[in-house]
C-alpha cells in the first residue's frame, strides 16, 4: 500500500538520507522513534498555524494593521510571573551567538561570554551533512569533549570554564526535506529539538544546568503554546521534571511585539526572557507591509534603534519582560573587528559600544554579539552600567507604548550607493549561504539570513512601489538590473576568477533578482534557496 499523508506517522516516518560518517548514533531508533512521536503529535497544529500566517497576511495586504489583542485583555492586565529562572542563567550580560559548528562553538564556549547561542537556524545553512555534524558537535559539547583540529595544524579543545549553551532551532516555516512523513518534509524545528534535547536533556541536567533554548520568529502566543505543549510532552517522554525546559523568545517578527505579553503567559512554566532580534524585525516590517506604500523604509543604515518602531519595540519588550520575571535581552550588533585598518577599527568599536550603552541605559539584562573580540567591549559596557546580574528591578514604568508607535516608520532617503550595498548583500550572502556559509562578514559587518533578507525585500519594496533615490533616480527594472550586473562584476573583480568559479555568485544574483522582479512578494529568501541546495 501506497503511503499516504493520512496514514499514522509510524508507517511513513523516513529519513531519506543517510547519517554522516562518525553522526551515525544520532539516529539512532530510539531517536528516530522521539522525533516522529513529535511529528505525530504536533506537526498537523505547526501546518495550521503556517496557514494562520497566510490568512493573517492576507488581512494585511488587505489594508488590516495588527494591534494590541481584545480577547487576552486579561493576561496583559493581570498580575503573574514566569517560573523562576535557574542559576546559570540569572546573568547574561554578554551572550555570542554562531552557528553550531566545532571550530566556532569551542571558540564561542571558551571566549568569556556568559552564554552562547549554537545555531541551526540564520547562521547556518541547513544542508543535511551541516546539520547532522552541528547535532553531533552539540553533543559532544554538552560532554565537553568537543575537539577540532584544524587544516594549518591547530588544534582547538575546550576550556573548564565554559558559557552556557543556549541551542536555536529552526524556525516553524523551514522544513526537512531528508525526513519526511507521508512523503512529506517534515518541520525542521522539530528534527534539531528533537535530536539535541533526545540525546542531551538528561545530560544538561545532570551536569547542573538544563536543555535550554532559542525560539525564533515567533508571530504569535499559539505558536508560544505549541512550543510549551512540545516541551511538556518531551519532558514527560524523557522523564525529566517539568520546568527543566528554559527557553528564551526572539521577539523578530512584528506582530509578536503587539503579543509579548501573551506570548511569556504561554510559556510561562519555560520562560527565560524575550529578546530583541532587529534584524529580522525589521524584515518582518517590510515583509508584513510589502503591500503598503506607506510603510517603505529608508535604507538599512539609517533604520536604528533609536527611531520610530524599533526604540518603542525595545522599551516595551524591557517592561513587558520585568514585569513578568523574565530577561530582556538587547540584541545583536552587525560590527565587527576590522584587521589592518585601526580608523575602521576604531569606528566599529565605538559603534558597539553606543549600542550597548543604549541597551544598558534602557534596562536590557544582557546583549549579543557576534564576534569573540567586541565580548571586552560589551562586557565593560555592562560592567559598568548594569551593577548586579540583571536589571529586573528596572520596571520602566515611564514606557507607554501605543500600537500607533509600533508601526512608526522612521523618515530617511534612498542612495545609490545604499542601492548597490543592498544587492551586493544579497547576491554575496546568498552565494555563500549555497555554498555551504551561513554567516559571512561582508564590508566590516557580519551578515546572515537575517540581514540578508532585509537586504532584498528592501530592493522589493522599493521597486514595486516606484520609490526614487535621493538623486531623484526612479527605481525601475532596468536600474536594479544594471546595477546587479555591475555589482557582479565587482563581486567577480574582488574574488578572483577561481574563488568566482567556486562560490555561485552567478546563480544567487539570478535568485536574487529573480525574487526582487516578481510581481507577488516571497516570504523567506531560504525557502527557494533550500531547493537550490545540493
Amino acid at each position: 500500500m501506497t503511503a499516504t499523508k493520512t496514514a499514522p506517522i509510524a508507517e511513513t516516518f523516513a529519513f531519506t538520507a543517510p547519517a554522516p560518517k562518525g553522526c551515525e548514533f544520532l539516529l539512532a531508533p530510539e531517536a528516530r522513534a522521539f522525533v516522529a512521536a513529535l511529528v505525530e503529535k504536533f506537526g498537523a497544529r505547526r501546518d495550521a498555524l503556517l496557514e494562520a500566517r497566510e490568512t493573517r497576511q492576507r488581512e494585511f495586504d488587505g489594508g488590516a494593521l495588527p494591534d494590541f489583542l481584545a480577547e487576552t485583555r486579561t493576561i496583559r492586565e493581570g498580575e503573574w510571573k514566569v517560573a523562576p529562572i535557574p542559576a546559570d542563567l540569572q546573568d547574561r550580560r554578554v551572550e555570542i551567538t554562531g552557528p553550531a559548528e566545532p571550530k566556532m562553538m569551542i571558540n564561542a564556549l571558551n571566549s568569556g561570554a556568559r552564554v552562547f547561542m549554537a545555531d541551526l537556524e540564520d547562521s547556518l545553512t541547513p544542508s543535511w551533512e551541516k546539520l547532522m555534524q552541528g547535532q553531533k558537535a552539540l553533543y559532544e559539547a554538552v560532554r565537553h569533549k568537543l575537539a577540532f583540529h584544524s587544516e594549518e595544524g591547530k588544534d582547538y579543545r575546550l576550556n573548564d570554564k565554559l558559557a552556557v549553551l543556549i541551542v536555536r532551532p529552526r524556525g516553524w516555516h523551514l522544513p526537512e526535506r531528508h525526513v519526511t512523513a507521508g512523503g512529506i518534509p517534515i518541520p525542521g524545528a522539530l528534527l534539531d529539538f528533537g535530536l539535541y534535547f533526545f540525546h542531551n536533556a538528561k545530560e544538561r541536567i545532570a551536569r547542573g544546568s538544563g536543555p535550554y533554548f532559542y525560539l525564533p520568529k515567533l508571530e504569535s502566543h499559539q505558536e508560544a503554546q505549541l512550543w510549551a505543549d512540545i516541551f511538556a510532552f518531551s519532558e514527560d517522554y524523557v522523564g525529566i521534571p517539568h520546568g527543566s525546559i528554559k527557553a528564551t523568545v526572539l521577539i523578530e517578527v512584528i506582530t509578536a511585539s503587539f503579543e509579548m505579553h501573551e506570548i511569556l503567559h504561554a510559556l510561562k512554566d519555560y520562560a527565560a526572557g524575550l529578546n530583541c532580534g532587529r534584524w529580522d524585525y525589521i524584515f518582518s516590517t517590510i515583509k508584513k507591509f510589502h503591500s503598503r506604500a506607506d510603510s517603505i523604509l529608508p535604507e538599512r543604515a539609517q533604520v536604528t534603534m533609536t527611531t520610530g518602531f524599533l526604540k518603542a519595540y525595545a522599551e516595551l519588550l524591557i517592561q513587558t519582560c520585568h514585569r513578568r520575571g523574565a530577561f530582556a535581552m538587547g540584541g545583536m550588533s552587525a560590527f565587527i573587528p576590522v584587521k589592518n585598518d585601526e580608523a575602521a577599527n576604531t569606528r566599529a568599536f565605538a559603534a558597539v559600544t553606543a549600542d550597548k550603552e543604549r541597551e544598558a541605559k534602557y534596562g536590557h539584562d544582557g546583549t549579543w554579539v557576534a564576534h569573540p573580540g567586541l565580548i571586552k567591549v560589551a562586557m565593560d559596557v555592562f560592567d559598568r552600567l548594569m551593577q548586579g546580574p540583571n536589571q529586573l528591578d528596572k520596571l520602566r514604568a515611564d514606557v507607554n507604548v501605543s500600537a500607533r508607535d509600533l508601526l512608526t516608520v522612521p523618515p530617511g532617503t534612498i542612495s545609490e550607493a545604499g542601492l548597490r550595498n543592498n544587492i551586493s548583500v544579497a547576491i554575496q550572502y546568498t552565494a555563500n549561504w549555497l555554498n555551504g556559509l551561513g554567516c559571512v562578514p561582508l564590508n566590516n559587518l557580519m551578515e546572515d539570513a537575517a540581514t540578508a533578507e532585509i537586504a532584498r525585500s528592501q530592493l522589493w519594496q522599493w521597486l514595486h512601489h516606484g520609490a526614487k533615490t535621493d538623486a531623484g533616480v526612479a527605481i525601475d527594472e532596468a536600474l536594479l538590473t544594471r546595477l546587479a550586473q555591475e555589482e557582479l562584476e565587482k563581486i567577480k573583480q574582488s574574488a578572483g576568477d577561481k574563488e568566482f568559479a567556486r562560490i555561485p555568485y552567478a546563480k544567487a544574483q539570478t535568485l536574487v533578482m529573480d525574487l526582487t522582479l516578481d510581481p507577488e512578494f516571497t516570504e523567506f529568501l531560504t525557502l527557494p534557496a533550500y531547493e537550490a541546495l545540493p
